[in-house]
Order: C-alpha cells, then sequence, then structure tokens
C-alpha cells in the first residue's frame, strides 16, 4: 500500500514533490546515458538564457516566479559549467546581462534532440482522463511503475535516430505468424482473445484477405514489430487488429501504420469512410483516432467483439 497515496487530496504537495523528484531523477538518467553534463533543475533557468539574446538575473527572477537566491545559485551552476557568460551591460555597468557561451551553444545543440524525446515522452504520460487532480497523479504514478520514465525517453531517442525508417510492407503468407503473435500479446496485455479475435487471426487468408481485405505490417531493421488490417464490413472496412511490439510502443508505430490504413482506403480502395471498434479504456488510442478524424458512432447490439463499447467512423470524402 502506498501510504502517501492513501492520503488523498490532504497530501497533494507531497504528492507533487515526489513526481517531481522522481521525473528529475530520471531524465538526469536520460543525460548520463547519452553522456550530457546537464542538471535537470537548471533547465528552466538555461532555457530562458537560451531564448533571449541576453537576459538579467531579475529578468529571469520574473519569468520563473522563483527566489532570488535560487535563481543566483542556478546561474552561479551554469558560469561554472561554462554553458553561460556574464557582459556588463553597455549603459549600466552595473547590470550583468546573461548570454550563452560558445560552450552552451554546442550543448543546446546536443541535447535538443533528447529534449524533444522528453517533452513527447511527458505527453504521451499525461494525456489522461480524470476527474481530479489527484487521480490524474495515481494514474501518471501508476503508469510510472508500469514502464520507466527514463525508459521511455532513452526507447524514443534510440527509434528517433535508427538509420533505418519504419517501412510499411503489404502481407505474405510467410508473415501470417507475426500478425497472430502481435496481436495476441497485445489483447492478453490489455484484454483477453475472444473466440471471434483467435478465428480472425489463425486464419488471415480466410477472412481477411479472400474476402478482398488487405494486412500491412511495420518493419524496422529487418524486423517485423507492428501490424494492421483492413477488413471488408458491409460497405465500407473496418481498420481492426493493429497491434505494436511491447519493445516498440510510444514510438508512433501504429499511427504510421494508421496512416497507411487511411491513404490507402482513400486513395486505392476509393472508399468514403472507415470505421474501426475500440474500448474507452485505451485512452490514448481513443485520443489519437480522434486525432486523425474519428468520430463516435453508436455500437451495434451484435457487435463482433463483446470489448468493444465505442464505435468510431471516419469520412473520407
Amino acid at each position: 500500500m502506498d501510504a502517501l497515496q492513501g492520503i488523498g487530496e490532504i497530501g497533494m504537495g507531497s504528492r507533487l514533490k515526489r513526481v517531481s523528484e522522481y521525473m528529475m531523477r530520471e531524465t538526469q538518467i536520460v543525460y548520463d546515458t547519452f553522456h550530457i553534463d546537464f542538471d535537470p533543475y537548471l533547465f528552466p533557468t538555461f532555457k530562458i538564457i537560451k531564448n533571449k539574446d541576453g537576459v538579467t538575473n531579475t529578468e529571469i527572477n520574473t519569468s520563473l516566479r522563483t527566489t532570488q537566491p535560487a535563481t543566483t545559485q542556478a546561474i552561479n551552476k551554469l558560469v561554472k559549467k561554462g554553458l553561460i557568460e556574464l557582459k556588463e551591460d553597455k549603459s549600466d555597468k552595473r547590470k550583468k546581462i546573461i548570454h550563452l557561451s560558445e560552450k552552451g551553444k554546442k550543448l543546446v545543440q546536443k541535447v535538443t534532440p533528447i529534449w524533444n524525446s522528453i517533452e513527447h515522452t511527458i505527453k504521451e504520460y499525461t494525456q489522461i482522463e480524470s476527474s481530479s487532480l489527484i487521480e490524474h497523479l495515481n494514474i501518471l504514478e501508476t503508469k510510472f511503475n508500469k514502464k520507466g520514465f527514463s525508459e521511455a525517453i532513452i526507447e524514443h531517442i534510440h527509434m528517433n535516430t535508427v538509420i533505418n525508417p519504419v517501412e510499411i510492407i503489404t502481407y505474405e503468407d510467410n508473415y501470417a505468424s507475426y500478425f497472430y503473435d502481435l496481436n495476441v500479446e497485445w489483447l492478453k496485455t490489455f484484454f483477453y482473445v475472444e473466440p471471434f479475435d483467435e478465428e480472425v487471426l489463425s486464419n488471415p487468408d480466410k477472412y481477411i484477405i479472400n474476402k478482398g481485405g488487405h494486412i500491412f505490417f511495420a518493419k524496422l531493421n529487418n524486423e517485423i514489430v507492428g501490424t494492421v488490417a483492413l477488413m471488408p464490413k458491409e460497405e465500407t472496412f473496418e481498420l481492426t487488429k493493429m497491434a505494436v511490439s511491447p519493445n516498440h510502443r510510444g514510438h508512433k508505430i501504429g499511427q504510421k501504420l494508421m496512416q497507411h490504413c487511411i491513404d490507402f482506403a482513400k486513395n486505392e480502395l476509393n472508399l468514403n469512410n472507415l470505421i474501426l471498434y475500440s474500448n474507452t479504456k485505451l485512452e490514448n488510442a481513443i485520443y489519437i483516432y480522434r486525432k486523425y478524424g474519428f468520430i463516435e458512432i453508436p455500437v451495434e447490439e451484435n457487435s463482433p467483439y463483446k470489448r468493444s463499447d465505442i464505435k468510431m467512423k471516419l469520412i473520407l470524402r
């Protein structure tokens, strides 16, 4: 039992402090992994100096709304690391204007891709629907426990610096096992394998390919890391059976597969719309579907999936 979590709203300050300290420690792990000599606690001050062509101690303090001693301490640490330099103000020699040093400018070039991955990962972790801040923190810390913050950032950095990009390829018989294994792993992780799933996944030719459907795979460095299908459904097609390898989740591979399906449905199949079934507990997935333009429509009583509590439709033309 997490005693601090059990305290509830009255422990809000302590909970925020714990989350903050955890994220700082994890960010330091990321910097250390990529041999970046930087302290995450100095980021706000350093970012303001980077964004402005000369700034004073007072301006930094006002922008961050921190205490003067805290701002001065951060500036002194940045000076000691050689990342900034202080110059006299031409109009008032009592004032010191702070600029990035050459070393600081080189650090910015090196660390910016890491900052981008950190920002991306934070967005992925915090896309949460909740009724209160304390509930939001509960869900956030649960996510951290499932997959460490630093681990997710490092994976994202590696995924976005690989030499070979993700390639979308079409179905071949020798890929049938990947289609089955990726989907079964995903279903067992989030739900369970329904009889209809087992039947379709075990016979992709019978239920999808031979009926005019299509199956696609995401290939990265000669490894199949994701899959998705377009399955004929009455007068349209269902975007279904999307799954990504656990080691490659959180890197937009699912979005690449979905965009490929949308483009294929519109340009190759000349469809007017696509549908999909999902479950509202998959908050990130629902968020992405909406981002791509899918809207919610009623779920029919004879839905093929017991787990589905939401049906969505994308108008293509």
